[in-house]
């Protein structure tokens, strides 16, 4: 996987870098072990320039085209973590601004919990973004969870 970061970034692209472990894995207890693996195979001798310049994003295996979706809370930690494994290899800096999608069988009845979360900055959306009124609600649920939590972040101040 790191040698196609490097290529597209290489190349002028911004890679899609996903992580995600299997329902198995996850089953184990071995969950963040893959995707910290993973993220440190994918991140393995890129600058932290190189780093800031990649979306990041969590997509469980098991949650693929299933039509099963990992709950907020789960979806937020591995987020969280994410966030951590980044800010341990190259700096807090670099950890807050990078983008970190959800992807796994997100869909217009879901996308609203998923993205209100803290730590998720979007959604990598497969079969329902070839439904052009699916993939609107998935859109709006975005907005108005940006909405909420800026609301949310201004109110904390």
């Amino acid at each position: 996987m790191n040698a196609k970061v490097k290529k597209a970034l290489s190349a002028g692209l911004i890679p899609i870098t996903c992580v995600g472990e299997t329902l198995d894995e996850r089953e184990a207890g071995l969950a963040e072990q893959v995707v910290t693996g993973q993220l440190g195979g994918a991140l393995h001798e890129l600058s932290s320039s190189d780093v800031g310049r990649l979306v990041i994003a969590y997509e469980p295996v098991w949650a693929i085209g299933t039509g099963k979706t990992a709950t907020p809370d789960q979806a937020n930690s591995a987020h969280k973590l994410i966030r951590k494994t980044i800010s341990r290899l190259h700096s807090w800096a670099v950890a807050e601004a990078i983008v970190i999608q959800y992807g796994g069988s997100v869909t217009p009845s879901n996308a609203y919990d998923l993205l209100a979360q803290s730590d998720i900055d979007g959604a990598l959306v497969g079969g329902a973004s070839l439904k052009p009124e699916s993939f609107m609600q998935i859109v709006q649920a975005g907005v108005e969870a940006s909405t909420d939590l800026n609301r949310i972040n201004r109110n904390s101040l």
